[in-house]
């Protein structure tokens, strides 16, 4: 299931908590010691950062799936999110050492969180606030400054309601060839029974995802109908053919962004597992090196804007996590699990 750790961070007690949040992370990943040290200092830092720099915020903890060479496993993945000032000079900010304050939280840094992370990237607009993102896999990273790694094609992140441990959302990634299938599914009400569900459907998109999104939702069903059920939405990208298929069924949202415009893609009422309808058509279109779609469940409000600052220069998940903050506010309190997922044209081999 999908197990998250949403840690708001709004005083100094905080920062412990973090980093408890990121060892627990790493104890579920499987992490040695050293990386799971590793994982507790990038998240002490991302939560000192936000008070120093942001007056507060908030750091989800999740376990991702990451694909290299030796195969997919699971790693801990680190998002911090705030409202702040923004950071003006970013590069300045990576510099080891660099602090606009005198005390410095562990003599670490930015430049040593993306120094340790397996993966790392950083979104900060001034007045807007700031987005730090951090993966920690079991190995450290080989670093080749000359040629650094392209993004990853496929991210997110899932809030789970009231900051509760699971989530009844859930997101993944298959990719065979030169197609990439992502698939949201946002189980029937919130909790552990929700989690189920779409964990079902996770599991199940392993042996199905050859398959066109139509047919895919169509064989989510058995694997559903012992659980409460889901709204599902799948889209394959085939990155080849240069063409996009999208299929869904209940309140899953989605917006494709092509040639420099957006548009929604419509999900068919229903219920994977219970209430689906007998068809479900694809909607198909062109995907291009700039194209880039946003799958989201219904704890997103419905009149979100895209975040036309960072699109394609970013980790998917990066994306995400603007989308989800830019979202809500105190005024607008969440009122479900929320999950984002979003897949980039991008042109990368790495997902």
């Amino acid at each position: 299931m999908s197990r998250v750790w949403d840690v708001p961070v709004d005083d100094s007690t905080r920062v412990r908590d973090v980093r408890v949040a990121a060892e627990e992370a790493s104890a579920c990943a499987g992490l040695p010691a050293h990386r799971t040290a590793s994982a507790a200092l990038v998240a002490t830092e991302l939560a000192t950062n936000l008070l120093r720099h942001a007056e507060g915020g908030h750091v989800l903890i999740g376990l991702v799936e990451r694909t290299d060479d030796g195969g997919p496993r699971t790693c801990v993945q680190l998002l911090s999110l705030d409202h702040g000032p923004g950071i003006p000079d970013v590069a300045a900010a990576m510099r080891d050492g660099y602090s606009t304050t005198v005390a410095a939280s562990l003599g670490a840094g930015l430049g040593t969180c993306r120094r340790i992370a397996n993966d790392f990237d950083l979104h900060s607009a001034v007045g807007r606030g700031t987005v730090v993102l951090a993966r920690i896999d079991h190995e450290a990273a080989v670093r080749h400054p000359e040629t650094p790694s392209p993004p990853p094609l496929a991210g997110g992140v899932n809030v789970p309601l009231g900051r509760a441990a699971h989530s009844g959302d859930a997101w993944t990634r298959v990719r065979s060839g030169d197609r990439l299938t992502l698939l949201l599914a946002d189980g029937l009400g919130h909790g552990e029974k929700a989690a189920e569900a779409s964990t079902a459907a996770v599991t199940a998109l392993r042996d199905l995802a050859e398959l066109p999104p139509p047919e895919i939702l169509r064989r989510l069903g058995p694997a559903l109908r012992p659980t409460r059920g889901a709204a599902v939405a799948v889209a394959r990208a085939d990155l080849s053919a240069g063409r996009l298929d999208f299929a869904g069924i209940g309140n899953i949202g989605a917006r494709l962004r092509t040639g420099g415009a957006w548009k929604p893609l419509l999900s068919r009422p229903g219920i994977v597992g219970a209430q689906a309808p007998a068809d479900v058509p694809v909607q198909s279109g062109p995907w291009y090196e700039d194209s880039l779609l946003v799958l989201h469940s219904d704890g997103l409000p419905g009149r979100w804007s895209p975040p036309e600052d960072v699109l394609l220069s970013c980790d998917p998940a990066v994306v995400a996590a603007v989308v989800l903050r830019d979202s809500g506010s105190a005024a607008r309190p969440v009122r479900d699990d929320t999950c984002v997922a979003v897949l980039n044209g991008g042109g990368s081999s790495r997902v």
